[in-house]
């Protein structure tokens, strides 16, 4: 492993390296059999359809008990670093944005600031407790969070937040910790924060969201779901439903490979954020999605959904996908693999960071994600060289876990 000062340099390149070589240059290391094309964002359809132009909002659902009509397509600001692309989303219908202190290190919550100025009372906003160097820990003193959320209040330049999430929940103890719920108390009364949510992708999912429903904390819970992936969330949703907890969809586009996989024609590969999102959408208990919105192209596709019900050929290019990435794909909230790693590698969190370059054109974001790891566990996924993956053997998915993670140590280390 390199010295902290080569990390840093690593890190302080990343951006440069991304926007200059893009994500094909990166690919003598590839152990996939699908590529990305360097030219354009990951995500977006190689050829779009001149029907999607000006698409905009077209079904709006209530959020819980908060009182909100959210629209059913919503603006995640992972990423975000302009806020341009914010304004002619809500100029589209979108009124629901998640954005956090640590996106595009506390850039996403400044290009939002921006963008909602004068608007301000036509959206809803959803932020973390979080600063701009990630997580807070459960012990946070309340103080502290309450001086975050004081500083997401700053930069988003809002005397208030419609919702607050307790991040990335992976346990009981972190979900009902009693410093978030005191610091959440009090910034309800000042009438800085008005709802509290929590959002997991991680192995305890079922656990947090079940014991965060019937705890009758939480007014909105967000979760990574999509096609084919954790059945048992529908029984959490019919029960968030019930007490009216509103439930937002995350993660709706499963590894977003759709751009990189052969045996996908452009047509479909165009359609396929479409069929994911009318798929989601045709849950009753789903109020909304929230997925990455980086790019103006972005909108036209993604809204072309909006409002839209899936028919036969969405759920037959679903199917299609599937199977295409089911060995590539890492699920959020399985972590079977976990226990079995002699090294404590937190497999799930480094091939999310993988994504995050390869797919969601987040190179910058995925690079400093996983300099923090290395900075909180002491090491990183180099300690896979050599090893005898006894992971493999315990991934449902028969995913070839070493090599990825092999690759993803060489790939966001940026050596050469």
């Amino acid at each position: 492993m390199g010295s902290e000062t080569d990390r840093r340099g690593f890190l302080k390149r990343a951006g440069a390296l991304a926007g200059v070589a893009g994500v094909g240059s990166i690919f003598k290391y590839s152990t996939q059999w699908f590529l990305v094309s360097p030219d354009k964002p990951p995500t977006l359809s190689d050829k779009p359809d001149a029907a999607w132009k000006g698409a905009t909002v077209a079904g709006y659902n209530q959020l819980g008990r908060t009182g909100w009509k959210m629209s059913d397509i919503s603006f995640g600001a992972g990423g975000l670093r302009d806020a341009d692309v914010v304004r002619l989303a809500i100029d589209r219908g979108i009124n629901y944005i998640d954005t956090s202190p640590d996106y595009s290190d506390s850039e996403s919550e400044r290009a939002v600031g921006e963008a909602i100025t004068g608007k301000r009372d036509k959206l809803f906003i959803a932020s973390k407790f979080c600063s701009p160097d990630g997580h807070l820990d459960k012990d946070t003193p309340v103080a502290k969070i309450i001086e975050a959320v004081e500083g997401s209040l700053g930069r988003l330049k809002t005397d208030y937040l419609d919702l607050c999430h307790i991040h990335a929940v992976n346990s009981l103890d972190r979900l009902m910790a009693p410093t978030f719920h005191e610091a959440f108390d009090r910034l309800k009364e000042q009438g800085k924060v008005r709802f509290l949510g929590v959002s997991s992708h991680t192995p305890e999912l079922e656990t947090v969201m079940n014991h965060a429903v019937d705890s009758d904390r939480f007014d909105v819970i967000m979760v990574a779901y999509n096609f084919k992936n954790w059945p048992d969330l529908d029984n959490i949703i019919d029960k968030a439903k019930s007490k009216n907890v509103g439930f937002v969809a995350m993660k709706t586009l499963k590894g977003a490979y759709h751009t990189t996989l052969r045996g996908f024609d452009p047509s479909e590969r165009g359609s396929f954020p479409q069929a994911a999102f009318k798929w989601v959408n045709g849950n009753p208990g789903v109020a909304g999605l929230v997925v990455t919105i980086t790019q103006p192209a972005q909108i036209d596709e993604y809204l072309y959904a909006s409002g839209k019900a899936a028919d036969a050929d969405d759920l037959a290019l679903l199917e299609k996908y599937e199977q295409l990435a089911s060995s590539e794909y890492c699920r959020p909230g399985c972590g079977e693999c976990l226990d079995s790693c002699p090294h404590d590698v937190a497999v799930n969190d480094v091939l999310r960071y993988t994504m995050y370059y390869d797919t969601y054109g987040q190179q910058r974001e995925a690079i400093r994600l996983y300099d923090r790891m290395i900075d909180e566990q002491g090491h990183g996924a180099e300690v896979c060289v050599g090893c005898s993956a006894p992971c493999e053997g315990a991934c449902p998915q028969s995913i070839p876990i070493r090599n990825k993670l092999v690759r993803a140590d060489r790939l966001l280390r940026l050596r050469s």
